[in-house]
């Protein structure tokens, strides 16, 4: 099978495949063309565009939750993990659980309590507005040097299974998602999102189950993947230095993850998009057990990889380039001869690409707008023009997108860079966050001081870490792989570079060397142990001046009694209030009056 891929190094993309790639892109437009005219009063206001008014459905809200977080770099990236490294990063998948509980009992009651919709904006009402300015330029920062990667590894694939120039297929599908994200606000991110994530999750099954049908059954795959230590899960190595281990992928994970899904503004922006926090709970639920499948899915997928090439690896022998490109090789090998499957997983990992792209395209040009353009009053406030600077700022953020395409096209191991990158302000962003909700006595000194000195402190491990990288001082060779059987293929084995392990060293402990995984945990502490210090130092936060809203209930304990009861009762005497101004307003027909009914039962639901 490899030898007939080698003799038409592109496989066959045919007519039907091109056709399923064209309409899962005609659809996303379709979606954005029906919010974006036909329902165009209902985007009329910034709200609509942004939260869809707060009247969002729990389902598609969850589905699009896991579509924009499971993007191209999972799709593509994950399998490779597994075929180089093993499987210890399938850990990450249980662990969403505990990731979950967190934000479910941690963040979310404060974004809700505080009627938060820019999730940056607590930080403003928790500290002051030049601790807000900070992080928010650094999740701008950070967003702006991620986002081309994750269109621009869907057209990767699309270019290893059809020869086209990637840069061409790049530019079109990024036309197509500042179209629709411009047209049809959150709304229109949110349903193409439950269109593409079907297609992600029927695409991966189907991928899956027929490598699985290829190789030999379950048995024969799990054979071949354990003699080739691939499925060695439970690494309990107590050793920050090794790529991933059991530890990495747990507790360095809960880091990541809990920052990147409970504190990215995209993703906050979906949970405060539904009518209530029971609503928002729900969503997270429904997405914990939709990344649980798709992420096992996509680990399992390289387990296969590696067993349907565990005697003849494409990498060696010059069929694929760098491990990033083993999944669309392998589809094209496996289902390549079955008409519209190459389709299918194209629109897979394109699909998880836009979803990515479309979310943050839509936060992004909410946030910049609400931070660096609105408070400089440069032309008269209204939603009309607030829309339109929206829509301004996702053309020019998409275009950036195409252009820094040639930039990513020189990066290496796509996953190891994204989490890199992200780790840089991953760990203040996680850092400041709990330590406003968390720790009472924290001050706006304390929060500016720990994560300017997370983001400065990072910025100086990783800068290390890429110079050692560089100079060869740290690697992570992945595992051994054999050409033993390329022979029967046609291939002369002698040619082939075979992998030779490097000799065991003890350079001894350094910063520079630890798991990126780690990274994030690290960034997290260190506002720790600056922030709370400085706090001190400075003057802690007066209690008295405090309100419990914004501290995490599971951290109320920590608060003087009286004053979360004092709180509690005054809510009480405001829903009296507002359960009388609803009996008023109930029969009143006005949209205005309409409006403001939603606001005081969401208020009266918290």
């Amino acid at each position: 099978m490899v030898k007939q891929i080698t003799e038409n190094p592109y496989g066959q993309f045919t007519t039907e495949d091109y056709s399923v790639f064209v309409l899962m892109l005609s659809v996303s437009v379709a979606i954005g063309i029906y919010f974006g005219f036909f329902q165009k009063k209902q985007n009329q206001t910034t709200e609509d565009y942004l939260l869809g008014g707060r009247k969002m459905k729990t389902f598609p809200i969850a589905v699009s939750l896991i579509a924009s977080q499971l993007s191209g770099v999972s799709i593509m990236s994950v399998p490779a993990e597994m075929y180089s490294y093993g499987a210890q990063y399938w850990i990450i998948a249980p662990t969403m659980i505990v990731i979950v509980l967190i934000i479910n009992y941690v963040f979310v009651p404060v974004f809700y309590n505080s009627q938060i919709t820019n999730c940056y904006q607590y930080l403003e009402d928790r500290f002051s507005p030049s601790v807000k300015k900070f992080v928010t330029f650094t999740y701008v920062l950070n967003i702006y040097l991620i986002l081309p990667i994750f269109i621009f590894i869907p057209s990767l694939a699309y270019a290893q299974v059809t020869g086209t120039n990637i840069h061409l297929i790049n530019g079109i599908v990024c036309c197509v998602c500042i179209f629709y994200t411009m047209l049809g606000g959150i709304k229109a991110v949110v349903w193409t999102d439950v269109v593409q994530g079907v297609i992600m999750f029927a695409s991966c099954f189907l991928v899956v189950t027929i490598g699985v049908y290829k190789v030999g059954g379950f048995e024969e795959v799990f054979a071949r993947a354990a003699s080739g230590d691939r499925i060695n899960i439970f690494d309990m190595t107590f050793d920050a230095t090794t790529r991933q281990t059991f530890w990495t992928a747990s507790v360095g994970n809960v880091f990541l993850w809990t920052g990147y899904l409970g504190l990215n503004q995209s993703c906050v922006q979906r949970m405060v998009a539904v009518p209530s926090i029971r609503h928002a709970r729900t969503a997270l639920w429904i997405f914990c057990a939709g990344f649980i499948i798709i992420t096992s899915l996509n680990c399992f997928t390289g387990i296969v990889i590696f067993a349907k090439y565990f005697d003849c690896d494409p990498i060696k022998v010059k069929l694929v380039e760098k491990a990033d490109k083993l999944l669309p090789f392998f589809v094209q090998d496996v289902v390549g001869n079955l008409k519209g499957m190459p389709g299918v997983f194209i629109s897979c990992v394109f699909s998880a690409g836009l979803s990515t792209m479309s979310a943050n395209l839509n936060s992004l040009a909410g946030i910049i707008y609400e931070d660096y353009i609105r408070p400089y009053k440069l032309f008269k406030h209204s939603d009309a023009s607030a829309n339109l600077s929206m829509k301004v700022l996702i053309l020019f953020s998409g275009l950036y997108c195409i252009v820094m395409g040639l930039v990513v096209e020189q990066f290496g191991h796509i996953l190891q860079m994204v989490v890199t990158i992200a780790s840089v302000t991953q760990g203040a962003v996680m850092g400041i966050f709990c330590l406003g909700m968390l720790w009472p006595w924290a001050n706006k000194h304390g929060a500016l001081w720990g994560s300017a000195a997370s983001v400065i402190g990072m910025s100086w491990i990783i800068a290390g870490a890429q110079f050692a990288i560089k100079n060869g001082d740290l690697s992570y060779p992945p595992k051994s792989t054999s050409t033993a059987g390329c022979a029967e293929y046609g291939f002369n084995i002698t040619q082939a570079a075979m992998f030779v392990a490097p000799e065991e060293t003890d350079p001894g402990f350094s910063i520079y060397t630890i798991s990126f995984v780690w990274y994030s945990t690290v960034g997290t502490i260190l506002v720790f142990l600056i922030g709370i210090p400085v706090s001190y130092m400075t003057g802690s936060q007066d209690l008295s001046k405090l309100q419990s809203k914004l501290i995490s209930p599971v951290a109320h304990w920590l608060l003087p009694g009286d004053m979360v009861n004092s709180e509690l009762t005054l809510k009480t005497d405001d829903e009296k209030q507002e359960v009388t101004q609803i009996k008023e307003w109930i029969f009143t027909p006005t949209d205005e009056h309409e409006r403001r009914k939603l606001n005081v039962l969401n208020e009266h639901i918290l």
